[in-house]
């Protein structure tokens, strides 16, 4: 085999792996993670000021797995009051994991059912409503 032959082979083989790149890099899936983030990003003053009501209540939110379930427990300060809301636990990696529950509860627990493959990192987004003030909720969990 002479060296032009090599040169040819070594020039089609370093285009079939650009070639092959480019196919690879152009099939790959991207999930945003929300389709409307820049309106989300402009009232996102409105998420803190809720967080800071969070913090400022006598006791964390609580929430723990059992099974195939998310218990989730508000502080006494909701205690015999109607709360209504939405709970997401959100999967930074997959949209199309995302669980969403909206509630409407009085003096009970919050409980979320996660499916049996729902594994890995999750973010807990709670937002609820009481007598007209809104609360907001975010913590990072491991399923």
């Amino acid at each position: 085999m002479s060296w032009g032959y090599k040169i040819l082979f070594v020039y089609l083989a370093f285009v079939a792996g650009i070639l092959l790149m480019v196919f690879r890099a152009s099939s790959q899936k991207f999930d945003l993670v929300t389709n409307d983030y820049y309106a989300r990003e402009l009232k996102y003053q409105d998420k803190i000021e809720e967080m800071g009501r969070v913090a400022a209540l006598s006791s964390p939110v609580q929430y723990e797995l059992k099974g195939h379930e998310m218990l989730i427990g508000f502080p006494k300060e909701f205690a015999g009051k109607k709360i209504t809301g939405e709970a997401v636990l959100y999967r930074p990696s997959d949209e199309g994991k995302d669980i969403k529950k909206n509630f409407s509860i009085q003096d009970e627990t919050l409980v979320i059912p996660v499916p049996a493959g729902a594994k890995g990192l999750y973010e807990l987004h709670l937002s609820w409503e009481e007598g007209g003030v809104a609360y907001y909720f975010e913590k990072k969990i491991i399923i």
